[in-house]
């Protein structure tokens, strides 16, 4: 008796053209959507820097109420930073008085510049109640007040209302 035998199936050891160029082209979709993703992580460390800015304020004012004694934030425009200070009489002496100091032109706050202020004399001051104030140890109300933060691109105004203390951040275009 005749047997036929069939040929044996080779075993495959490697990938096809075919599937090669479909697993190349969905990475390449893949990194097509996550590269613009990292861009963005300079935007978000901007947004952190004036998150960090309003509880700083919060914090300041907090305080403020706490310990029933004024309490600072004396603005360097020009450097990009600010002191958070306790206030002891009329004027802060910042080597005896700083309890914080943050600088925003670093790249753990993706390089954010101050670029405008309204706040008198660069300096937000709390009363023992938690209103803002003109000057330290003053009693006389601060007006409405802000500061601009910039960039990557983005632009906004972090607003201190008079009387209340109450922080609002606004975007501002480009």
């Amino acid at each position: 008796m005749n047997q036929v035998v069939a040929p044996q199936c080779r075993n495959r050891s490697g990938y096809t053209l075919v599937e090669l160029l479909i697993v190349v082209t969905v990475m390449g979709i893949a990194g097509a959507l996550i590269v613009p993703s990292f861009a963005s992580t300079d935007a978000l460390r901007v947004q952190g820097a004036l998150r960090s800015m309003v509880a700083d304020i919060t914090e300041a004012q907090s305080d403020a109420i706490a310990f029933q004694r004024g309490r600072a934030m004396v603005f360097f425009p020009d450097e990009h930073r600010y002191v958070i200070a306790e206030v002891n009489g009329t004027t802060i002496d910042l080597a005896l008085d700083r309890l914080d100091e943050r600088r925003l032109n670093i790249d753990m706050f993706g390089f954010t510049r101050i670029t405008g202020i309204t706040f008198p004399n660069d300096m937000l001051v709390f009363d023992e109640l938690g209103g803002p104030v003109t000057a330290p140890q003053s009693t006389v109300a601060a007006p409405e007040a802000w500061v601009d933060l910039s960039g990557s691109s983005q632009n906004f105004r972090l607003r201190v209302e008079a009387y209340t203390g109450r922080v609002t951040v606004q975007r501002l275009s480009p």
